[in-house]
């Protein structure tokens, strides 16, 4: 009897041990090196976007569009704690089969004309999981790699080009750029990612290269050489996109300053 309730006091003494090293036991990420919560969970505090679209429910900031709040153009909530320019990002992001969403970087605004604008480059993520990963330039270049490309954008030396960018940009793809490898398949790389489930997403922006992960797995990697339309710095924010309902979840956003 003696011997039992030793045992029974020692699984008590160790159950608190356990319970703390088991990484489901707290929804929160274990503690990066250098990385910073840019969302409190509880409130907006620090980010800017329109209220109809954008709130914080069970520790996740919100993003939806219902049928009385159908876009008529991309809406996005921006972090206002500065304009990170060489940096890493990583956030948990779930969405809805029918969404479309993604988190722009180096970006700039689009005031006074659109409120809640970004332009510039894009980890783009949508529900059905066909551009999840990929790069996207937002109201510029469009898409700078697809998911599984080694990319590098093309030298331009013509200042006018920036204003107009459809001279280049076709189909939704820009054609001065060099695909110069392959990160794997599109299809084989989709594999790893979740459907209508908690996805992990890092960017990582070091001067002109950005690289765009999803779990873990390296998604896309652009090289950008072109000074007159690439940014060094700019704005950072969430996504909401035209089209059908939807709902997008962003929680465990996160930030390191690269040196």
């Amino acid at each position: 009897m003696k011997k039992q309730l030793l045992y029974l006091g020692l699984v008590g003494l160790m159950l608190p041990f356990f319970a703390f090293r088991n990484p489901s036991a707290g929804q929160d990420k274990p503690k990066e090196k250098g990385f910073k919560k840019i969302f409190d969970g509880k409130s907006l505090k620090g980010w800017e976007g329109d209220p109809a679209y954008w709130r914080v429910e069970n520790g996740s900031i919100v993003g939806e569009i219902t049928p009385a709040t159908i876009l008529k153009r991309n809406h996005f909530l921006i972090w206002r704690g500065g304009q990170p320019a060489d940096f890493e990002f990583k956030a948990d992001v779930k969405i809805t089969k029918s969404g479309n969403t993604g988190v722009n970087y180096r970006s700039e605004e689009l005031l006074p004309d659109l409120p809640y604008a970004l332009k510039g480059y894009q980890a783009d993520i949508d529900g059905s999981n066909r551009y999840t990963g990929q790069n996207y330039e937002e109201r510029a270049r469009t898409t700078l790699a697809y998911r599984g490309e080694i990319s590098v954008i093309n030298e331009q030396t013509d200042p006018e080009i920036k204003n107009n960018l459809r001279t280049l940009a076709q189909r939704n793809n820009w054609t001065a750029r060099q695909v110069k490898g392959s990160l794997g398949h599109t299809d084989s790389l989709k594999t790893s990612i979740k459907s209508e489930d908690w996805n992990e997403l890092h960017i990582v922006a070091k001067g002109n290269h950005l690289l765009h992960y999803i779990n873990g797995v390296l998604m896309s990697d652009v090289t950008d050489l072109d000074k007159i339309n690439g940014k060094a710095s700019g704005w950072l924010g969430m996504q909401v996109h035209v089209g059908p309902p939807m709902k997008v979840e962003y929680k465990n956003i996160r930030l390191k300053t690269l040196k």
